[in-house]
């Protein structure tokens, strides 16, 4: 195993626990403008099933009889309640993460982030907890034109000439990604992780342990 790139949402960070808060908050602020009808309910468990889609998706879905520059707006507001969470503490790691990552860098496996979501928001995540001490490159989707997984993950296997690794991820997307850049694919069944997508890849892990666990197993084989 040459090198391992890793999801955040989901995967990396438990973004559930900020999910909500922001989400709400981002609502509640709609409202006020009169942009969201106050007594409408936040769509939460929308953004739930959709979790992983890039973030023009996710506004089309959330708001889709609104014009291009309020959802623009919306997405503004809700990465700065995100990122507001994020350093107050709000949010976390899933258990293990750190662990799993000390461990894995000292197998002489590189590391990397292929995200969805945006700088600013993984900058966040990242310095919070520290993950450059293990993490050698973060990538946004930002940096694509195309907003494709794929083509992100396609990125990160050219710059560093990966040609045996595996993806880790919670989504189909990212399954996708890593059959599609001739890795494997491993998928967590954590927060947002739905059981058909979870069939399609060639592991599935419920904890970081077991992640460890595999690498192990075919560091032996």
């Amino acid at each position: 195993m040459q090198a391992i790139i890793f999801d955040m949402d989901g995967t990396l960070f438990q973004t559930d626990r900020i999910l909500e808060l922001a989400l709400n908050d981002t609502f509640e602020l709609l409202g006020e403008m009169n942009i969201w009808e106050k007594e409408k309910p936040t769509p939460i468990d929308t953004y739930r099933r959709i979790m992983g889609v890039p973030l023009p998706v996710v506004w089309e879905t959330l708001l889709p009889s609104h014009a291009l520059d309020v959802r623009v707006a919306a997405n503004e507001i809700f990465h700065e309640k995100l990122i507001d969470n994020i350093m107050n503490g709000k949010g976390a790691l899933y258990p293990k993460v750190q662990e799993a990552l000390e461990y894995l860098k000292e197998q002489n496996i590189e590391l990397y982030i292929a995200s969805n979501g945006q700088t600013p928001y993984l900058q966040a995540i990242v310095e919070k907890y520290d993950l450059m001490q293990w993490i050698s490159e973060v990538f946004s989707i930002d940096q694509i034109e195309s907003l494709d997984k794929t083509e992100l993950v396609g990125v990160i296997v050219k710059k560093y000439s990966i040609q045996h690794g595996a993806v880790v991820g919670d989504r189909l997307s990212d399954i996708n990604a890593a059959k599609a850049n001739g890795l494997t694919a491993i998928g967590c069944r954590f927060d947002f992780a739905q059981e058909e997508e979870l069939e399609q890849a060639d592991l599935v892990i419920s904890s970081f342990e077991e992640l460890n666990n595999i690498i192990v197993e075919k560091a032996v084989k």
